[in-house]
């Protein structure tokens, strides 16, 4: 059986210290650097692959961190863990990512088991943050960054968009073109990251223009593509039918376009349709769609230098950082005939 070189080895064959081993592979300036060539010579001649969890026994780090986020199979989601793994690879850390399925318990046994890995901390993407949430990551001791959520209290950094006044600048676009009977598909309507807060947005839009909130006009989904589809149908049924609809997400506004054209009708002719998020696929429909361009990959980029800073002692300029949406028109949406 061939065994693995250890850190003893590449000392015994350098002849230093495993100390002076360690120092080397830290980087240390202490080193003088004759011997600092000795000791990666040995270590190129051994194959000598330094073990993350041994060196952390030594620095208290890991040089790892951890993510956990509701669902990688979300393009949103999948866009900001693309920024977070660009920043943490240029400065040498490696990711652990964690799928929770918005799931509290899967959560929490993360937290424990991301513990148990020694990550130097965490980065977080899902839902709203509870008071049992800030308990769990108090009680870790682990350095946490929000991102695309937040905490009531205040009390760690997060990285996130203004969500109400987002849907309300959506919303007076539409009413900006003659729109007046303006359908929203929301996010859940107890989730009060992106789901009340762009109902909210919505509602202050309409009540700008002096226009009624009419509940009919107001259905709840869950930012997928099946709500979308489904929420239109039943949007479709109402006499007379909305001349335009604001979704939530572009996955459920691509469904109601979808649905809107299987009842033989047109977008925007006959119903313009907005979205949310900017994700990839906004360009790939016919007609493209227009929307609400979050940040996602800057969003993750930030948080991650966020919590590099954190882990180094670096001063964090802002604690909570609200990143600029922007309003992406492209051909879903036209004046109201």
């Amino acid at each position: 059986m061939i065994t693995k070189p250890t850190i003893k080895d590449v000392a015994k064959l350098a002849e230093v210290s495993i100390a002076t081993v360690s120092r080397v592979l830290n980087g240390s300036p202490l080193v003088q650097e004759k011997t600092r060539q000795r000791v990666w010579k040995a270590i190129e001649k051994l194959n000598y692959k330094p073990n993350a969890l041994a060196r952390g026994l030594i620095n208290k780090k890991t040089q790892t961190v951890g993510m956990i986020i509701p669902d990688i199979s979300n393009a949103f989601s999948a866009e900001v863990v693309r920024g977070i793994e660009d920043i943490a690879n240029i400065h040498n850390y490696n990711v652990i990512l964690c799928n929770s399925d918005l799931d509290f318990q899967r959560e929490m046994k993360y937290v424990t088991t991301l513990q148990e890995k020694q990550i130097d901390g965490l980065i977080f993407l899902s839902e709203q943050v509870t008071d049992e949430h800030l308990d769990c990551f108090i009680e870790s001791r682990l350095p946490v960054v929000l991102v695309a959520t937040h905490d009531d209290k205040g009390l760690l950094p997060s990285v996130n968009i203004d969500n109400v006044m987002a849907a309300r600048v959506a919303t007076e676009y539409l009413l900006g073109l003659g729109h007046r009977r303006i359908a929203f598909i929301s996010g859940p309507f107890d989730d009060p990251i992106a789901g009340i807060t762009r109902l909210t947005g919505y509602k202050q839009g309409l009540q700008a223009k002096g226009l009624p909130v009419l509940e009919e006009l107001i259905l709840e989904g869950d930012f997928t593509y099946k709500t979308g589809y489904r929420n239109m149908r039943k949007l479709l049924q109402l006499q007379p039918r909305p001349t335009a609809v604001f979704a939530a997400s572009d996955e459920m506004a691509v469904g109601a376009m979808n649905a809107i054209l299987d009842n033989g009708l047109k977008v925007p002719a006959d119903i313009a349709v907005l979205g949310f998020d900017n994700i990839d696929l906004t360009t790939k429909v016919r007609p493209r769609l227009s929307t609400i361009a979050q940040p996602m990959y800057d969003m993750g980029a930030i948080a991650m230098q966020m919590l590099i800073k954190i882990l180094t002692d670096a001063p964090l300029e802002k604690r909570i950082v609200k990143l600029p949406f922007e309003l992406i028109i492209r051909e879903s949406c036209s004046v109201k005939k």
